[in-house]
């Protein structure tokens, strides 16, 4: 049996302890299966344990081993596309329910770290950053957008003065801090929860891939030496699906971000990050940067489409950390790797049900950190017979990507080369 590490990266080598969780072996019988134990999957194993639910969760690696445990490990609240966005597209009737929701994966993250006393360096406090004046007028309109559905932690800086006590650079013409917002330790995180889901009688299986899904009154998750008998199953891949399911894999496109990690830095990090806040600025190809528990700054971003992991992470992302900050151009980077995030055509998470007792949800296209954290607890809900919350995402329609498999990287790439060019002009 092949055993498969997480992937080396800062966050694997200051992981809190964990145990080495056995693979499935023989036949396994439960009230529910889930696949994939990242966030997704730990969020909506960890509420149907402590709701008093036989719980199994399979794994093809380790806990957090993809993108829950490599992120940038920032709370950003709402969706990949915002509400007047949702509004827009789907009307106020289908955008509302998912309104009343926006901040409510965040308020989970907090409750499960302080329940569960989960030592992830959690931090409160978040910056979204603009680049231009019109970008400036973007901020105002989340401000407003945000305060309307209940966020009242917002406060929009544009004197420079002022912006440098938070955030220390010129390059910024305005900042919206989020005191609602936060970061921590994205694989500790992982690891915390997955303790926090056994101690209420849940079991996981590492390195466990699943084979394939026999559907029935009594689906069958099967693996190379094992499988699970269940009265539900739910599919919680994101972008590691691979052929399992070929209808999910279809409706999505795997891309890779890519993060590099500074050595401690001591006094300069509080030079350049006073307030201790994450950031990340409202590009369409943005960056994102925090400092971690003990003083390096991690500096993500540089989506690759069709998640190809670049040869030299550091020459990508390097340039633009010293744009931020000129102060770091002799910092030693001790870090780099990259992660896989799920991507739609919509930029909205797919969620629904492959047959009355097979559930799924995918594809937050780079802002899961909260929503998976969500749909764990209305998954959860909806296994429980009250599916109310977890129809409102269900209703959201999905398409294939234009040219299917074959063209929809390129095509993507192009539209996003198109954004990232209105960026950099300024329009």
């Amino acid at each position: 049996m092949s055993f498969i590490p997480h992937a080396p990266s800062y966050y694997a080598d200051s992981a809190n302890p964990t145990p080495d969780r056995p693979f499935l072996h023989g036949d396994v019988s439960t009230d529910i299966c889930i696949i994939g134990a990242g966030y997704t999957g730990l969020s909506a194993g960890l509420h149907l344990a402590e709701a008093g639910f036989k719980v199994v969760i399979l794994d093809q690696a380790r806990v957090g081993w993809g993108a829950s445990g490599r992120n940038g490990g920032q709370i950003v609240h709402s969706y990949s596309r915002d509400i007047d966005v949702i509004e827009h597209s789907y009307g106020k009737e289908q955008a509302r329910p998912l309104a009343e929701m926006m901040f409510e994966g965040a308020q989970i993250i907090r409750e499960r770290v302080a329940k569960y006393q989960i030592q992830c360096d959690f931090k409160n406090g978040g910056v979204f950053a603009a680049f231009t004046k019109k970008k400036v007028r973007a901020l105002e309109e989340q401000k407003a957008l945000w305060e309307k559905w209940g966020n009242k932690d917002l406060t929009l800086i544009d004197d420079k003065n002022e912006i440098r006590k938070i955030v220390n650079t010129d390059l910024y013409q305005g900042i919206l801090i989020d005191k609602s917002g936060g970061h921590f330790h994205p694989l500790n995180l992982a690891l915390g929860e997955a303790a926090a889901f056994e101690q209420n009688g849940g079991v996981i299986y590492e390195n466990s891939a699943v084979t394939r899904i026999d559907r029935g009154a009594n689906p069958v998750v099967h693996t190379a030496l094992g499988h699970v008998k269940a009265k539900f199953v739910i599919v919680a891949c994101n972008a590691y699906i691979g052929d399992l399911e070929p209808k999910l894999a279809n409706m999505s496109m795997p891309c890779g971000t890519q993060v590099i990690t500074t050595e401690p830095l001591g006094r300069l990090a509080d030079e350049i990050m006073p307030a201790d806040y994450c950031v990340e600025d409202n590009n369409f190809l943005l960056d994102y940067y925090r400092l971690s528990g003990d003083k390096r700054l991690i500096f993500g971003g540089g989506v690759i489409y069709g998640a190809r992991d670049p040869a030299h992470i550091e020459s990508i992302l390097r340039p633009n950390m010293c744009k931020v900050f000129p102060q770091l151009k002799n910092a030693k980077i001790d870090y780099g790797w990259t992660g896989n995030f799920l991507l739609t055509l919509s930029r909205m998470p797919e969620v629904g049900k492959l047959s009355d007792n097979i559930y799924y949800s995918q594809g937050c296209s780079g802002h899961g950190i909260t929503f998976t954290h969500l749909i764990g607890r209305l998954l959860s809900e909806a296994i429980r017979g009250q599916a109310e919350r977890f129809s409102a995402f269900e209703r959201l329609p999905h398409y294939p990507f234009p040219g299917g498999r074959l063209f929809r990287v390129p095509l993507t790439a192009m539209g996003a080369a198109w954004y990232d060019l209105r960026d950099r002009l300024g329009v």
